[in-house]
């Protein structure tokens, strides 16, 4: 079944209340899921990983869930920026795939998951929206539902740092769950 026969068929059965809206956007092929793994930072260096919504990408980003897994060695600070520029690195991507493997061809992610590891310096520009501090082998994860909404050249960006034990060097990974509404379809709805 191609894609756009699988979305019609669906669209019109499923979006309702009680379908959850990550289901929803899993069956129309929209829903990515993604990790940056391996990101080592402390002795005075940071890391981060974020979802980057390039301009004219078509979509707008709605974050769905975020987790900061396997820091092991040390105590660790994760702040949470909105349309920040990380500091200059190395920046490297990440590999993504959709949540749904039946719809064929297999949708690509129009959004980038990148991250960099050992950078000095923080993110400037955006907003901080919040932070979490969490102690070692201790897993951070939130599920946003949808609500952080990013348009085009906007990022979601999840920076790590390990400020109480900055002489430690650790490591850990960053995980993303989110879909991608096209900018055309929102366009073509609110007519």
């Amino acid at each position: 079944m191609n894609q756009k026969n699988f979305k019609n068929i669906y669209k019109s059965l499923l979006k309702n209340v009680a379908t959850p809206i990550e289901l929803y956007e899993s069956i129309l092929g929209q829903y990515f899921i993604g990790y940056a793994d391996n990101l080592v930072f402390g002795k005075d260096t940071s890391a981060w990983a974020r979802l980057y919504n390039p301009i004219n990408s078509g979509v707008i980003l709605h974050v769905n869930v975020w987790t900061v897994t396997d820091v092991s060695q040390s105590a660790f600070r994760a702040q949470f920026w909105f349309n920040a520029t990380p500091p200059e690195s190395d920046i490297k991507s990440a590999l993504v795939t959709p949540s749904n493997l039946a719809v064929q061809p297999s949708p690509k992610a129009k959004v980038k998951l990148e991250y960099a590891s050992n950078v000095t310096g923080d993110p400037t520009g955006g907003i901080k929206a919040f932070v979490r501090r969490a102690q070692p082998e201790t897993t951070l994860v939130e599920s946003e539902n949808g609500k952080i909404i990013i348009g085009e050249g906007g990022n979601f960006l999840v920076f790590l740092s390990n400020p109480e034990t900055s002489e430690l060097l650790t490591s850990g990974r960053i995980a993303f769950g989110w879909w991608e509404e096209s900018i055309s379809n929102k366009c073509r709805e609110d007519d």
